[in-house]
């Protein structure tokens, strides 16, 4: 399963607020085996939102969309998404019931916009907020209050599964242009792919579809540097 991340915000492009939500959606996403192929932020405009949406949804599996969610101006992530399909932002009635059921709000009481999706949008409830989320085909709009997110993720997680990996690290006090030789041999006698992180040390993530096969090239290669 191939996956796309778009994050939705001004503050993000702007620095005001640091994107947390898509590396902790990444790591979930690669732990039920998801490949997660494009993370692209966009800014609280209907046509960007619209146009990124229709782009990765013809070439991924899922596109997950998080922030631009609620009944405020600036919350523009429904339409968005509502104009990438064509259809329009409607009232759904399986918001508005599951809010009054699930929450200390009224249907009166409710803001409104709030209970607006695209139509035949799916409704997903959000466990730890008012604003609620939509999936449309393979499209899943979440949240961007990173608890909301996640809560809201979780509910749904059980839909995005892929080709389980299995990861071992090695850690070497060598330098990452001295290791070009042995990555190299690693890849070609074993089955795996090989990321290199430099840093205070540089980390060598070994990945492959077996853990028998990324033991053996993380044994192999621990023989082969200086450990760290």
């Amino acid at each position: 399963m191939r996956a796309a991340v778009v994050t939705v915000g001004d503050e993000l492009l702007s620095g005001d607020t640091v994107d947390t939500n898509a590396s902790w959606l990444c790591n979930r996403l690669d732990e039920r085996g998801v490949s997660v192929e494009r993370i692209t932020t966009v800014p609280d405009r209907i046509a960007d939102i619209a146009r990124v949406i229709n782009e990765y949804r013809a070439e991924y599996d899922a596109v997950l969309v998080t922030g631009g969610v609620g009944p405020t101006h600036d919350d523009m992530t429904m339409d968005g998404v509502a104009t990438a399909f064509g259809r329009e932002v409607v009232h759904s009635e399986a918001a508005e019931e599951w809010l009054v059921e699930h929450t200390d709000y009224a249907a009166a009481d409710l803001t409104e916009g709030t209970t607006h999706l695209p139509a035949g949008a799916r409704m997903l409830p959000n466990p730890e907020g008012v604003a609620p989320g939509a999936a449309l085909d393979r499209v899943y709009v979440l949240p961007g209050v990173p608890g909301e997110m996640k809560a809201m993720f979780e509910e749904v997680a059980e839909e995005f599964e892929g080709d389980h990996t299995h990861v071992e690290v090695v850690r070497t006090a060598e330098p990452e242009s001295a290791l070009i030789d042995r990555i190299e041999t690693v890849r070609e006698e074993f089955d795996v792919t090989v990321g290199s992180y430099p840093g205070d040390d540089v980390r060598l993530k070994l990945t492959a579809g077996d853990p028998e096969t990324a033991a053996a090239a993380a044994a192999w290669l621990r023989e082969r540097v200086d450990p760290a």
